[in-house]
């Protein structure tokens, strides 16, 4: 069924294109914008937080950062919220009013994928501060897996025999990496004897970006299976899970850094690069969430593997990441099972039942935007 609707849609748009050359040509620039946009996100997030967590003197602090993202991200909602409701703050507030208070109970329901979301955050931040930007892109990829697993067992979906294969792809890519960075690689910070740069730890990174596939894959199946069949807007549910990880965010800040915060202040070591960190990061998935609506499965595979070349080249010049073969091998592996997994799906020969799920993309703010099978028309977390 699902590949019969994809062979029409595909008909129907060569129909359409020899109808209308011109609206072919307008629909081809948004694709590639929306290509363009995605990768400059997912790539510029990393290499930014990266890079304003291993330069020397003093950093800032991570969980500040994921309250003030949740902040910034909450306001932006509110103020399109608004807009969708042409400006009257009366018809925003009634909105407001049944969306939090009368149905409080589905509010209260996505207290989880924010409790994790934020958790997701968090991770995120100790993980690029402790991995080289490249080996991160790759080994986040592995949420694929967690995503497909999980939805698997939670929403009894299943999975064509070739998006199977490019998960096993896809694991042995991440362990090909792994093999190669564990042994000593560049890590872009912390060498023998330099006191000036920031202590790093491998084995704290890799930890932290597999609880963050984890908790990406967990969280988006939960929150798909949670909001299957709402009609609440993707900026209404964004706000929703941005009062919450706000409110989890600062638990989590007392309880991490609360001596620290109280000592030298909220914004300590706020630079402008650490401002566009928080910007990218909050604004970033909300600016996703309205691009992938233009972008197909294939599409958004192109765009994770093409971030995932951006930060290694980038990483060369920034960081003096050196990629050595087995690094290479499994990237290579990454970047197939990526565009394996987001083909099309061949048919129902294959004994499927419903379409395979697709994970998020990059490390991108999570929340519905980013969630799985539900593209904003819910997105996509990082």
């Amino acid at each position: 069924m699902a590949a019969a609707t994809a062979a029409g849609a595909g008909a129907a748009a060569v129909a359409e294109t020899g109808r209308d050359p011109a609206a072919a040509g307008g629909r081809r620039r948004v694709r590639q914008a929306s290509l363009a946009v995605l990768v400059l996100q997912n790539a510029s997030l990393i290499l930014s937080i990266r890079y304003a967590r291993t330069q020397p003197g003093p950093r800032f602090l991570p969980t500040t950062a994921v309250v003030l993202a949740e902040l910034l991200k909450g306001g932006t909602c509110l103020l399109l919220l608004l807009l969708q409701h042409r400006g009257s703050m009366k018809a925003l507030g009634l909105a407001l009013h049944e969306a939090l208070v009368v149905q409080r109970g589905d509010t209260l329901r996505l207290a989880v994928p924010a409790l994790i979301y934020t958790l997701q955050n968090n991770l995120q931040y100790v993980a690029i501060s402790n991995l080289p930007a490249a080996t991160f892109q790759v080994t986040y990829q592995l949420k694929i897996l967690t995503t497909a697993l999980f939805s698997v067992l939670l929403l009894g979906k299943s999975l064509s025999r070739l998006q199977w294969f490019s998960l096993v792809l896809l694991f042995l890519g991440v362990a090909s990496v792994q093999a190669g960075q564990a042994g000593g690689a560049e890590v872009g910070g912390a060498t023998a004897g330099d006191a000036s740069q920031p202590s790093q730890s491998y084995a704290a990174g890799l930890a932290a970006v597999a609880a963050s596939c984890l908790s990406s894959g967990f969280a988006g199946v939960y929150f798909e299976r949670l909001l299957k069949g709402g009609a609440a807007s993707v900026w209404l549910r964004n706000l929703q899970l941005g009062l919450f990880g706000t409110a989890l965010g600062l638990l989590g800040m007392w309880l991490t850094d609360g001596p620290a915060v109280a000592h030298r202040g909220f914004f300590y070591a706020y630079t402008p690069l650490v401002w566009a960190v928080v910007l990218n990061q909050a604004l970033g998935g909300l600016l996703v969430a309205v691009v992938v609506k233009y972008a197909d499965n294939i599409l958004k595979g192109f765009a994770t593997s093409l971030s995932i070349v951006a930060s290694t080249a980038a990483s060369v010049g920034l960081f003096g990441f050196r990629p050595d073969p087995p690094f290479l091998l499994g990237a290579s592996l990454v970047l197939a099972a990526v565009y394996l997994y987001s083909l099309p799906r061949s048919g129902p020969g294959q004994g499927d039942k419903a379409p395979g799920p697709q994970a998020p993309l990059g490390p991108q703010p999570p929340g519905p935007e980013t969630g799985v099978g539900k593209a904003p028309e819910k997105e996509k977390g990082s």
